[in-house]
């Protein structure tokens, strides 16, 4: 972790922040090109919105490229360890709710050895902010398949082709009952800037996938998206409250992000052709640590119960020879 520096401070004595406030002293240092500059850069443009001191907002990464995320942020973080990101966050958050919790992690990290603790910070809507990073490829690792690399993808690790069935990740994250589910594109700082202001205001999980190029082992891979001349028939722009339709002559459907059945967010998030891009679901859930806190508090109220130390310390232990 790098020192906080000093903030700004207004006239009449209130915080004022600046992107410039939330770049660290330490040399970001990713390949020339990497989609992960313009993420870094579109968070700490972003990061003064929440209006919260620096020493309140904590960034936890797992293994991978992205995942030296904290070193870049002057707030608190934590670059941990393969794949426990979430769990190490849902500590965390579970034993500090005043703060403000974000997940860096990527397809790797999140959706392999990661996989079991991503699902079940879903599950139990622990507030946590998830940030991943799909470059559907191992780029730290010099170019092997991932779990959102496409069937028959070359790599060095699959010279003949993977034989793999990728990971959606929103759809696995809806299928963990995820309450609030995003895709957005590294390149597209005005768009990206609107989904993090979004996930920012949900309370539990927010699970934001990133479609982030890896310019060196997977260059190309989301260029249908980006470049201008075919952008707009491939992508599907999702907003609250806005018509989009499947079709240029198909039915106008009216997107509900609040919709409580996930069942038309689940088939948005399987749609390739154009891809959804934008919030595809935003549904209130009471959040997994709020609920954790009332249960010790009512425990302390109600029973005495919930002193840590008095339990260390009671009458019911026993000594091993």
């Amino acid at each position: 972790m790098t020192d906080i520096k000093p903030a700004g401070i207004t006239a009449n004595g209130a915080l004022k922040l600046t992107a410039k406030d939330f770049k660290s002293d330490q040399e970001v240092r990713w390949c020339p090109g990497c989609g992960d500059y313009a993420i870094l850069a579109a968070v700490q443009g972003f990061l003064p919105e929440l209006g919260i001191p620096r020493e309140k907002i904590v960034f936890i990464s797992g293994i991978g490229c992205s995942s030296r995320f904290p070193y870049y942020l002057s707030t608190y973080g934590m670059h941990s360890i393969h794949g426990r990101a979430p769990a190490i966050a849902t500590g965390l958050a579970a034993s500090r709710p005043d703060l403000s919790v974000w997940v860096i992690t990527g397809d790797g990290d999140a959706l392999s050895i990661g996989g079991n603790h991503l699902i079940h910070a879903l599950r139990r809507n622990v507030n946590l902010k998830i940030l991943l990073f799909n470059n559907r490829i191992y780029g730290l690792t010099k170019g092997q398949y991932s779990p959102t690399s496409e069937p028959g993808k070359i790599t060095k690790s699959t010279p003949m082709g993977s034989l793999d069935e990728p990971f959606r990740p929103l759809s696995l994250a809806l299928g963990a009952e995820a309450g609030f589910v995003a895709r957005t594109i590294d390149s597209d700082r005005q768009h990206l800037t609107s989904v993090l202001r979004a996930a920012a205001q949900h309370q539990g999980t927010a699970l934001v996938e990133i479609y982030q190029n890896c310019n060196i082992f997977n260059d190309g891979a989301f260029e249908v998206l980006k470049d201008p001349a075919t952008r707009d028939a491939a992508l599907l722009r999702l907003e609250h409250g806005q018509p989009y339709r499947l079709a240029p002559d198909g039915e106008a459907i009216v997107h509900d992000v609040t919709d409580p059945d996930p069942t038309r967010a689940f088939a948005l998030s399987r749609l390739t052709e154009p891809t959804p891009i934008g919030v595809l679901r935003a549904v209130a859930r009471p959040a997994y640590d709020r609920q954790l806190n009332a249960q010790l508090e009512q425990a302390v109220t109600e029973r005495g119960e919930g002193d840590l130390a008095a339990l260390l310390s009671g009458s019911d232990t026993w000594m091993v020879r």
